[in-house]
């Protein structure tokens, strides 16, 4: 059963999927009209269809597969059962869920209209300058990359302290015991 601060904590993480989801559906959907237009536009003129514009449609949907990580990142000790860092750390996850989600929504959905410039760039420049489009793609991209790792590295650091203090309390209860350990210890450690 859970707990509502559990609740909060594993809700939280959800945020960070679900803003990075609709940034990559809104850029993909912003680049995906241009391509369209340019498209209908190369179809009129009877030239073939160019491939470029779904590099530049497709481009946004890697936020999502970073919101992805941090989510199952962040959920790994509620899935496997280890400690419950949802509850002890709930308010440091909606944070990161909060500060995730807006990274990646944001960067996704920039990408995706720096996309979709670029797919008219691209049929009005005759074919012109698909690097440069990358690269302007790619620096929007940077944010939601640098959100991805700054959160990432907290997480972590978050879950490692939760498991070294996990791993001393099962090791005192141990040596209590089996008797190792000294008594004053053992009646400290039970309250």
């Amino acid at each position: 059963m859970l707990t509502g601060l559990e609740f909060a904590g594993q809700l939280s993480m959800g945020l960070v999927l679900g803003g990075a989801a609709v940034g990559s559906a809104l850029g993909i959907g912003a680049a995906g009209q241009a391509a369209a237009g340019a498209w209908a536009k190369e179809a009129k003129a009877g030239k073939p269809l160019n491939f470029a514009y779904i590099i530049l449609t497709g481009m946004p949907l890697s936020q999502t597969i970073y919101g992805f990580i941090l989510m199952l990142v962040g959920l790994a000790p509620a899935i496997i059962g280890d400690t419950p860092v949802t509850a002890t750390h709930a308010g440091t996850l909606l944070g990161i869920g909060i500060a995730g989600g807006l990274a990646e929504l944001f960067s996704a959905w920039l990408q995706g209209v720096i996309g979709a410039a670029g797919c008219r760039a691209i049929s009005e420049g005759e074919g012109k300058g698909l690097v440069f489009i990358i690269i302007a793609m790619g620096i929007v991209e940077t944010v939601g990359l640098f959100g991805f790792v700054f959160l990432l590295i907290r997480i972590n650091e978050m879950l490692r302290k939760d498991v070294v203090s996990y791993l001393n309390r099962e090791q005192s209860e141990v040596d209590c015991a089996g008797g190792y350990a000294e008594p004053q210890t053992c009646r400290r450690g039970r309250m």
